[in-house]
């Protein structure tokens, strides 16, 4: 598959409704893979938006009222028109308010992929986390030893939503019906450049939209895209802030080439 090409060639309008934190990191990262993000949370422009767009992203790394009444309407909206919606739950388990917001989310609007850290993954699934706010615990990492039981609930999650569920780490499980992939692309060093992740679920939904006959591989070649962009990077950043630019670069740079002799896919029947 030509997944990279077909992203540049598609050019997918992506609809944000993303935290503060990380917009212009997530709007380079779109337009660096061949999107084009648009950014908006006003409940009286956010829906009518997916009119033209081809996907919505959604986080909710930083929650207000006034933008998950944004959220809940765009979503329907994007549902409604057929377009790709991605999730990234940035946070669940961190607080009961937080909590509710993304159950309310998944109850009413249907996404195509569920993209979080494990931590994160395990809140959604009511399985024991010990998250630490946005990022994953270390008591909770993927471990060869325990693909198993991450494999087990993530398909339960994903028959319950019918969406393909990404957990993203160290070790990278994506899981969708009966197939499940790991892909150990990436860097330890890629932690510390906040909106990896963010950036990561941009990917994602571009990825589907031009791949849209398999969204369980679209899915796992944004993810090892990302990855692989992160360790080309670190060949020669000098620091976290280099490694941060240099993402951006390999993105702009990554094709179908590269992305085929790099990646480090393993893929297993569940």
């Amino acid at each position: 598959m030509e997944y990279i090409k077909n992203i540049r060639e598609k050019c997918p309008l992506i609809h944000f409704i993303t935290n503060y934190v990380t917009v212009n990191d997530v709007a380079n990262a779109a337009l660096a893979i061949g999107a084009s993000p648009i950014m908006t949370d006003e409940i009286l422009d956010a829906p009518d938006m997916q009119n033209i767009c081809n996907a919505l992203v959604i986080n909710t790394g930083t929650l207000n009222e006034n933008t998950v009444a944004s959220m809940i309407a765009s979503g329907k909206r994007a549902n409604e028109l057929g377009h790709v919606v991605v999730l990234d739950p940035c946070g669940a388990g961190a607080t009961p308010y937080r909590n509710k917001v993304i159950k309310k989310l998944m109850d009413e609007v249907k996404f195509d992929c569920i993209k979080g850290n494990i931590s994160e993954i395990k809140a959604l699934a009511n399985v024991s986390s010990k998250t630490k706010g946005v990022d994953a615990s270390e008591a909770d990492k993927v471990t060869k030893d325990n693909l198993s039981d991450v494999f087990a609930f993530a398909k339960k999650l994903s028959n319950a939503y019918g969406a393909v569920i990404a957990i993203t780490g160290a070790i990278d499980v994506i899981v969708y019906g009966n197939i499940a992939y790991t892909t150990d692309n990436g860097c330890k060093e890629m932690r510390a450049i906040t909106g990896t992740g963010c950036m990561t679920a941009g990917v994602i939904a571009a990825s589907i939209v031009a791949n849209p006959l398999d969204k369980l591989k679209a899915v796992t070649a944004a993810i090892v895209g990302v990855g692989l962009a992160g360790e080309m990077a670190l060949s020669y950043a000098k620091g976290t802030g280099t490694l941060h630019i240099g993402l951006i670069d390999e993105l702009s740079n990554l094709d179908d080439l590269k992305l085929e002799a790099g990646a480090k896919i393993e893929k297993f029947e569940i």
